[in-house]
């Protein structure tokens, strides 16, 4: 996940002024971040436009709630992992982003070195004549751009024959390959075509030039939760219920599929035109068979789970810590371990978390099943899996039918005004030309193209029928 932060004033204890952090998805400025930071790649949407509330919240706290500085997603190695709880050798180096679209439409007139033979501006594993609707860039208008992370940007494009509004998501090859992340980029674009359900974010296409991947996906336009939970403060139970049970059911039907998420936050969840979330970027989400653990240190530091701190490995239960750190920050306005990375390590391994007095006494049962610091005795990793959750008091009120045919309405609606709308978007990336500098080819073997069969179209007639309102 890339973020970056923009700072809000406001005065600490003593009187003197001090710098708050909103934390926003958006390539980070160097005076922010340190050159050895590496930024994961996301989709990456802007804040909500204020709104007036007539609602009052349970709590009132002393300085805004959920201001503060968020870690960023990170990769760490795949082996055993240190287990001094320091993050130092975690960090990555910051990466330049550029992307020129009509580099590619025009044929790549722009003369770089072809490290990969034969690989042209087609997918070089299936022609259009093996994959039933193949589509490329020329088959797409470029809007605007609506997203920036470190491998490339994110774009609204609309589909020329059909009209559809979409989010392609377009990374530089040599990029990925230069960090080593060819893995996790095949790897998410594999796990998306294994998904389809209600609160997820779709792949509809996936294809590849010379020089770029390209993702096509769902075009998701009502904000980010974490922007709502900004502006709100903090949600009332009755709402942060409809969020949490959506969340469960995405996650279920993910782990179902053999899918762990592992980077479950508010920044990786949107509102859709209907108030309904969509769980997305899975960046560093991977398959796991039953009975094994991962070794892999990644995540977003606030919403780690205890084994993944403490390099022991983890396994799908490490995603349902990260649900009640969620619920948690839903409900408070604020997540549970707040400070350093190192601090925020420590306090998540050793601390007990506190709850709020105000809370249903149900809500309190959901959250300590939920954030046990074993994995073995985390609500969600008995023999029944997600159903412990779902049958748990605090969803007393859920239909959980009725919830996965979208008939379960929150009571709160984005701001949207149509399909076309980028009123939740940042300005800084939709004030962005669409135009950047060429990328090279990638420093890679040239018979050895790690991206071969990435080409995909999403078959029609989805048995998951969504129902959204017609605009």
């Amino acid at each position: 996940m890339v973020s970056s932060q923009c700072s809000v004033a406001n005065k600490n204890q003593t009187g003197k002024p001090f710098q708050k952090h909103l934390s926003l998805s958006i390539s980070p400025p160097k005076s922010v971040l340190g050159d050895n930071l590496e930024l994961e790649f996301s989709d990456v949407f802007g804040p909500m436009p204020e709104a007036n509330s007539e609602e009052a919240c349970d709590v009132a706290y002393d300085e805004p709630a959920v201001v503060y500085s968020r870690s960023h997603s990170l990769v760490g190695p795949s082996l055993v992992v240190s287990h001094s709880l320091k993050m130092n050798k975690l960090t990555l180096r910051e990466t330049e982003d550029s992307v020129d679209l009509v580099e590619c439409v025009e044929g790549e007139s722009i003369k770089e070195n072809d490290e990969f033979s034969g690989n042209d501006d087609t997918d070089s594993e299936k022609s259009p004549e093996e994959v039933s609707g193949v589509v490329g860039i020329e088959d797409f208008e470029v809007l605007k751009v609506v997203g920036q992370g470190a491998f490339g940007k994110v774009y609204q494009v609309r589909k020329i024959d059909t009209s559809e509004i979409y989010a392609m998501k377009v990374m530089r090859k040599d990029k990925i390959v230069e960090k080593n992340h060819a893995e996790y980029m095949k790897a998410e674009r594999d796990i998306l075509t294994k998904i389809d359900h209600p609160f997820i974010v779709q792949l509809k296409y996936s294809f590849q030039t010379k020089y770029r991947l390209y993702l096509v996906l769902d075009f998701i336009n009502g904000g980010h939760l974490f922007f709502q939970l900004y502006h709100q403060g903090l949600f009332r139970e009755d709402l942060a219920r409809v969020y949490t049970a959506e969340i469960v059911s995405a996650v279920s039907h993910l782990h179902e599929k053999g899918i762990m998420h592992r980077d479950l936050k508010p920044e990786n969840i949107l509102m859709d035109v209907d108030g309904h979330v969509m769980l997305t970027d899975f960046g560093l989400a991977k398959e796991f068979e039953e009975n094994t653990r991962s070794n892999s240190m990644c995540g977003t530091t606030e919403y780690m789970a205890p084994e993944i701190v403490r390099g022991k490995g983890h396994d799908k239960a490490a995603d349902w810590w990260s649900v009640g750190i969620l619920l948690y920050e839903m409900l408070t306005g604020k997540p549970p371990f707040l400070g350093s990375k190192g601090k925020i390590q420590q306090k998540i391994v050793k601390d007990k978390i506190k709850l709020p007095q105000f809370l249903s006494n149900e809500a309190h049962a959901l959250l300590k099943g939920l954030l046990q610091k074993e994995p073995e005795r985390r609500l969600g990793s008995g023999p029944s899996g997600a159903e412990e959750i779902k049958k748990h008091k605090w969803f007393k009120a859920i239909n959980w039918k009725k919830l996965e045919a979208r008939e379960v309405q929150p009571s709160f609606k984005p701001a949207v005004s149509g399909r076309q709308c980028i009123a939740n978007f940042d300005k800084c990336w939709t004030d962005m030309s669409v135009l950047d500098s060429p990328a090279s080819s990638p420093n890679s073997d040239a018979k050895a193209n790690p991206f071969t069969n990435f080409t995909y179209v999403r078959p029609p007639h989805s048995f998951l029928h969504r129902t959204t309102s017609n605009l």
